[in-house]
């Protein structure tokens, strides 16, 4: 039998595979892996100077996600992940949950770990969570995970696990006053996780590191590892990634050793891209150029160009996903379908999802049935593309338009709006409808209540009608 013949008739069987169900086959487990302002261009098999063998190695054996889209901030693209809706349905929008805020992801959304658990996953969190710290009730463990460690919000000193000077790390939603470099100890906390599972009940694991976001902090033996490397913040910044990639070929190393490898699903993405304004980099100084890249897309973090949200993803299952690269498109909210499709459960009780299951295309390669993105609508702005036609609508007057051909233009370089008005109409159009039906954002609410310092209940607020709405929008 001819290689090429054998290779057909290998993707015929895995195209069979993807499609048949779970009638015959053991639930998965699922390890979902999130890294913390990660430049696309930052991972070895994008070509980076930065050494990320265990990425490298489940992208070499995996779909390599080549128009996977996140959301431009931490907070929106984890409320994404875990609802399978647009922030802009409940609030969460705009930029990330600040230390002093107390909002969350409201209580009548439902997440992807509680879903897993109705058909018989258990569910942990280890890493950074973000969608909600000041209350009890917006812990994880109150929003579906059996198991949490980690910090609650993610600008954390590294070493210390401080963000402005109060601790922000808890196991199981009590503070833990631990020593440790934040990574290692994410990573050796999956890894005991994994040690402890039963083999015979699925676990859902959601391994989120806050690496490499600021501050650019990393041990003196990776920091060696860059020598080569003069500015310190490159240096730091790749020996971060170094790290994280470390602890990632570790947790793959437990579970091969548990004999759990064949029937894990694995993902593998950044939360937005790399910082490249100093605005969206935190409480840092930043001499200096800022050190992720997310070549050759423009511009990163906090933006709506490519740069901000086409982020590095893969996903790995071993006999079960075709090792290449995939070019079909699809969004982070595609990810709760996707695996509760997987793992035979479903989305009943949930509000209506955005996410469409893109399994065949991760799977197969097969045409992805999405053909729009929606990178994120707010009151100031907002970002959609239509096949390769994508609009940038900034609204506050002198408003701007911007639209690129993305097929011909990928690095959008290129304004075509007064070329082709026809295009820019249906797309505003589109944003205009998604705008009608977005919550207001509580980041807005959040932010304008601290300023003026009261409630707007309050008797001494401005009475005109409207008034907070038109502020806080």
């Amino acid at each position: 039998m001819s290689h090429l013949l054998r290779s057909a008739l290998a993707a015929l069987a895995l195209a069979a595979s993807a499609t048949a169900g779970l009638a015959a086959e053991t639930k998965p487990n699922i390890v979902y892996i999130v890294a913390d302002d990660l430049g696309y261009a930052d991972v070895g098999f994008h070509g980076s100077d930065i050494r990320t063998p265990s990425i490298d190695e489940l992208a070499a054996g995996g779909a390599r996600l080549e128009q996977f889209y996140a959301q431009p901030m931490c907070t929106p693209t984890r409320a994404a992940l875990m609802t399978g809706r647009y922030p802009l349905r409940y609030g969460l929008q705009s930029f990330v949950i600040l230390p002093e805020q107390t909002y969350g992801i409201p209580a009548d959304e439902t997440l992807m770990p509680q879903l897993l658990k109705r058909t018989g996953y258990d569910t942990a969190i280890i890493g950074k969570w973000h969608l909600g710290h000041a209350d009890k009730a917006l812990f994880p463990d109150a929003r579906g995970f059996d198991y949490q460690y980690g910090p609650l919000i993610g600008e954390i000193d590294y070493n210390t696990h401080k963000v402005h000077g109060a601790l922000d790390w808890y196991r199981d939603g009590k503070p833990l006053h631990e020593e440790g470099y934040s990574t290692t100890l994410i990573g050796q906390d999956a890894v005991r996780y994994i040690d402890s599972r039963s083999t015979d009940k699925p676990f859902f694991l959601y391994l989120a590191f806050n690496a490499p976001h600021t501050p650019f902090q990393a041990p003196s033996a990776y920091l060696d590892r860059y020598k080569d490397i003069a500015d310190p913040n490159r240096r730091a910044y790749a020996a971060m990634v170094s790290a994280m990639d470390d602890q990632i070929g570790d947790v793959l190393a437990a579970l091969d050793k548990k004999g759990l490898r064949d029937n894990t699903l694995v993902f593998f993405q950044s939360d937005n891209g790399g910082v490249r304004d100093a605005m969206f980099a935190g409480e840092i100084a930043t001499n200096g150029d800022l050190p992720a890249s997310n070549a050759p897309w423009r511009d990163g973090k906090g933006s709506l160009y490519e740069g901000g949200t086409h982020v590095v993803a893969l996903a790995n299952w071993p006999g079960h996903i075709q090792p290449e690269k995939v070019d079909g498109m699809m969004h982070v909210v595609d990810m709760l379908p996707t695996i509760l499709g997987r793992a035979g459960g479903a989305t009943t009780g949930t509000k209506p999802l955005d996410g469409m299951d893109v399994w065949n295309t991760i799977a197969t390669n097969a045409p992805s049935p999405r053909s729009e993105i929606v990178y994120n609508v707010e009151m100031f702005r907002g970002a959609v593309r239509e096949g390769d036609m994508k609009l940038i609508w900034q609204t506050p007057l002198p408003q701007r338009l911007e639209l690129y051909d993305l097929a011909k233009d990928p690095t959008e370089k290129t304004n075509l709006a007064t070329e082709r008005p026809a295009d820019v109409a249906s797309l505003q159009a589109r944003i205009q409808a998604l705008a009608g039906e977005m919550a207001k954002s509580q980041f807005m609410q959040a932010t304008m209540k601290a300023y003026l310092g009261r409630d707007h209940a309050d008797p001494a607020f401005p009475n005109e009608p409207g008034f907070f709405d038109q502020v806080a929008d």
